[in-house]
């Protein structure tokens, strides 16, 4: 029970490394997909609600294994784009951090929502991630190839949480569902703290 534990919270943990990283790289060519790679990665509120969503995909399996979180990166660039154009979006952090408290619940709660259900939630805070992304583009970056960047990042802590699942899935039948709940449940409560503005 222990190493079964110990194995998911390190996978959640090495998802999370990244957020020590500096956010923002040089300014030139590192500007652009450097800049946009490096944006989803510098925030715990990111990458933990990234994760969750790919968690979640595991969850549902089947078809939502690549929907969810397909649906996830291409709203996500709508919202880039909506930002970089600096159209307004209401409550963008709040959206965020709601999207780590709410995406924490759905895993810990195991919730079988139906795809098309789990494609809408997911596309909504797709929109307040990508507007923040958009948002703070610098001036300097290329926009395509920040966009690329942002988006591989995104696709890749979606994967991390798709492994996480993974990971969680090989503790056992009896023992998973502790494990996904406790997972969860720690990303819902730093989603409040995040909300809060303690974290």
């Amino acid at each position: 029970m222990k190493s079964a534990l110990k194995s998911g919270l390190l996978a959640l943990v090495a998802a999370a490394l990244p957020a020590v990283a500096s956010a923002h790289p040089a300014i030139g060519e590192a500007a652009g997909f450097g800049h946009g790679f490096a944006h989803p990665m510098s925030g715990l509120d990111h990458i933990l609600a990234m994760v969750m969503v790919g968690l979640f995909a595991f969850q549902l399996g089947g078809r939502a294994t690549w929907l969810v979180p397909t649906t996830f990166v291409l709203v996500m660039a709508l919202g880039g784009a909506l930002g970089v154009a600096g159209v307004n979006v209401p409550f963008v952090e709040t959206g965020i951090a709601l999207s780590v408290i709410v995406l924490g619940a759905i895993v810990a709660h195991n919730v079988k929502a139906p795809t098309a259900v789990a494609m809408g939630v997911v596309g909504l805070f797709a929109i307040f991630h990508g507007h923040a992304h958009g948002a703070e583009m610098p001036d300097d970056a290329a926009g395509a190839a920040y966009a690329a960047g942002f988006m591989i990042a995104t696709a890749v802590l979606h994967a991390a949480g798709l492994g996480l699942g993974f990971l969680i899935a090989r503790v056992g039948e009896r023992r998973a569902p502790f494990v996904a709940r406790t997972a969860g449940g720690l990303a819902a409560v730093a989603g409040v703290g995040i909300l809060a503005g303690v974290l």
